[in-house]
């Protein structure tokens, strides 16, 4: 049975909303984290407004650092949960995923190949957590406050849910990798 794993960037406030105006650094420890899932993974969820921002940009790299992710996430499946979207044919190799997300998510586990990774998609990572359907959840937090009223991923009235500690570790800008699974 395949895992599926989320891997996202948080602030010490909670913050997951668009990284790219908080991450402060990149270390070789984080490229090294995010590579490593790149290896373990061939199936992408994502959800409606991460595939609605990201396939009008991935597409159109072909160069650059970015080359090699994008190659990555351009050739690999793509499972798009969406109750607003009609279509994904805009990006190569996506499916519209509508309606039992447990049934649809089990199925994907259920085939062969590597791991499934969620690419960002906090709500999608949320609603796999209260389905029991994440296997694993690698949080990179930075040691900055985001703020400004960007979405965190759990909000104040969300239900208690208990995970384990797997691993973490700091890495030489500050940000802790900290690996939990679900206590099941």
């Amino acid at each position: 049975m395949r895992k599926v794993v989320s891997g996202l960037f948080m602030s010490l406030d909670g913050v997951v909303q668009a990284p790219n105006e908080w991450q402060f650094e990149f270390d070789e420890e984080m490229g090294a984290t995010l590579a490593g899932t790149l290896e373990s993974a061939d199936t992408i969820l994502l959800g409606g407004k991460t595939f609605t921002e990201w396939a009008g940009y991935w597409p159109t790299v072909t160069s650059g650092e970015d080359a090699d992710f994008a190659k990555w996430i351009n050739e690999s499946p793509k499972y798009v949960v969406s109750s607003t979207l009609d279509s994904v044919d805009d990006w190569a190799n996506s499916t519209l995923i509508k309606g039992d997300l447990a049934a649809a998510v089990n199925e994907l586990r259920a085939a062969e190949g590597k791991d499934i990774t969620v690419a960002g998609s906090p709500t999608l990572v949320r609603s796999l957590l209260e389905l029991d359907l994440l296997d694993e959840l690698v949080l990179l937090t930075h040691p900055v406050v985001a703020g400004e009223g960007r979405k965190k991923l759990f909000a104040d009235d969300t239900a208690l849910k208990k995970l384990r500690l797997a691993s973490a570790r700091p890495t030489s800008s500050g940000v802790i990798i900290a690996t939990y699974h679900p206590g099941r």
